[in-house]
C-alpha cells in the first residue's frame, strides 16, 4: 500500500539569488548566478515526504516537453512513484524564485500543465488515492481537482490551501487536517481583507469557522505553528536556527505532518516533528532539494 499520494502541482523553478527584493517598479541585480530546481508545492512535498522514508506517489501534470522529462525523472529518482503524472499538451509549470540572503523571498508561478489537469484525468489513479494511507493536497492545480481527490481518498486527507482561495464547504468539511498560514486562514474563513494578517488571538476562531472534521495547523513561520482544535489551541514553538532560504519550508512541514501521524502520533506531537523538519529546510538553499532526510533531522531537545 502507498503511504502518501500527493495531488498536485510539479514546477521547474528558476531561482534568482539577490540581496534584497524589488519594489513594484524595480529591476534589481542578482548576486549570484540563478539555477534551475525541481519544484512545485505538490512535488516538494511526494520529495520530502519521500526522504522521510515514505512510500509516495505523485499525481499531477507536466508538460510534453523536456522540462517535464526531466523533472519527472527528478521525482523518480527520489523514489517517487510517477505512473500518475501526466503529460499535457501545455508547457510544464515554472515559478521564478527570487530570494534573499536571510531567507525571504517572492515567488511567481507559470501553472501551464498544472492547470490543464481536470478531474476527468484524476480517473486512471482514483484506485491509488483511495487506497493510501494518506492523500495530501495543494491548491496550484484547479479547485475542481482538489475537490475530486478529496471525494476519492480513503485514507487521511490533509490539505495545505495555498495559495489562497476559496475552498467550498463540502470539501473542507472532508479535511482531516487543515495546514494554513495566517493570511490562507482569513482567506478561507472570509475575514475582511486587510494590510496585516491576523493576530494570535483572532487565529482559533477563524479556524474554528471552517468546519473541518479534524484540526487546524496555522503556520507561522519563525512563529512556530498554532494547533487548533474543537475544544483547545496551544502553540508549537520555532525551532531556532539560521535561515537561508524559506521557500520550501511550508511543504517540507506538511508533508512531516503527514508523515508524524501515520506513525500514530498526537496532532501536536506531529506538528513538533514536522517543525524540526521544516527548521532543517531552511538552513539549506532551494525549495525541494532542501527536504531532509530522517536520519538529517536532529533528535528533540
Amino acid at each position: 500500500m502507498t503511504d502518501i499520494v500527493v495531488v498536485g502541482s510539479l514546477n521547474v523553478d528558476v531561482v534568482v539569488p539577490l540581496a534584497e527584493l524589488p519594489a513594484p517598479g524595480q529591476t534589481v541585480l542578482g548576486v549570484a548566478d540563478h539555477r534551475r530546481a525541481g519544484g512545485g508545492k505538490g512535488a516538494n512535498q511526494a520529495v520530502a515526504a519521500a526522504r522521510l522514508g515514505r512510500r509516495v506517489a505523485m499525481v499531477g501534470a507536466v508538460g510534453d516537453d523536456a522540462e517535464g522529462e526531466w523533472l519527472t525523472g527528478l521525482l523518480a529518482a527520489e523514489g517517487v512513484d510517477t505512473a500518475g503524472v501526466l503529460r499535457a499538451p501545455r508547457p510544464t509549470g515554472q515559478a521564478i524564485v527570487l530570494v534573499t540572503a536571510d531567507g525571504d523571498s517572492t515567488i511567481a508561478v507559470s501553472s501551464g500543465a498544472n492547470m490543464w489537469l481536470a478531474p476527468e484525468h484524476l480517473a486512471p489513479s482514483y484506485d491509488r488515492i483511495a487506497s493510501a494511507r494518506a492523500v495530501l493536497l495543494q491548491q496550484e492545480v484547479a479547485a475542481e481537482v482538489v475537490a475530486a481527490a478529496v471525494a476519492a481518498a480513503g485514507g487521511l486527507v490533509v490539505l495545505n490551501p495555498a495559495p489562497a482561495r476559496p475552498v467550498d464547504a463540502a470539501t473542507l468539511a472532508r479535511v482531516d487536517i487543515l495546514v494554513p498560514n495566517r493570511g490562507e486562514l482569513a482567506a478561507l474563513a472570509g475575514a475582511p481583507a486587510t494590510a496585516s494578517p491576523p493576530g494570535p488571538a483572532e487565529l482559533p476562531a477563524l479556524a474554528r469557522s471552517l468546519g473541518t472534521r479534524g484540526p487546524v495547523v496555522v503556520t507561522l513561520g519563525a512563529d512556530g505553528a498554532l494547533v487548533v482544535t474543537a475544544d483547545r489551541e496551544w502553540l508549537v514553538p520555532a525551532e531556532r536556527v539560521d535561515a537561508v532560504d524559506a521557500t520550501g519550508a511550508g511543504d517540507t512541514f506538511c508533508a512531516a505532518l503527514a508523515d508524524a501521524l501515520l506513525d500514530g502520533a498526537a496532532i501536536d506531537e506531529a506538528a513538533r516533528w514536522a517543525s524540526r523538519v521544516a527548521a532543517v529546510t531552511v538552513t539549506r538553499p532551494g525549495a525541494m532539494a532542501a527536504a531532509p532526510r530522517r536520519a538529517e533531522v536532529p533528535a528533540a531537545s
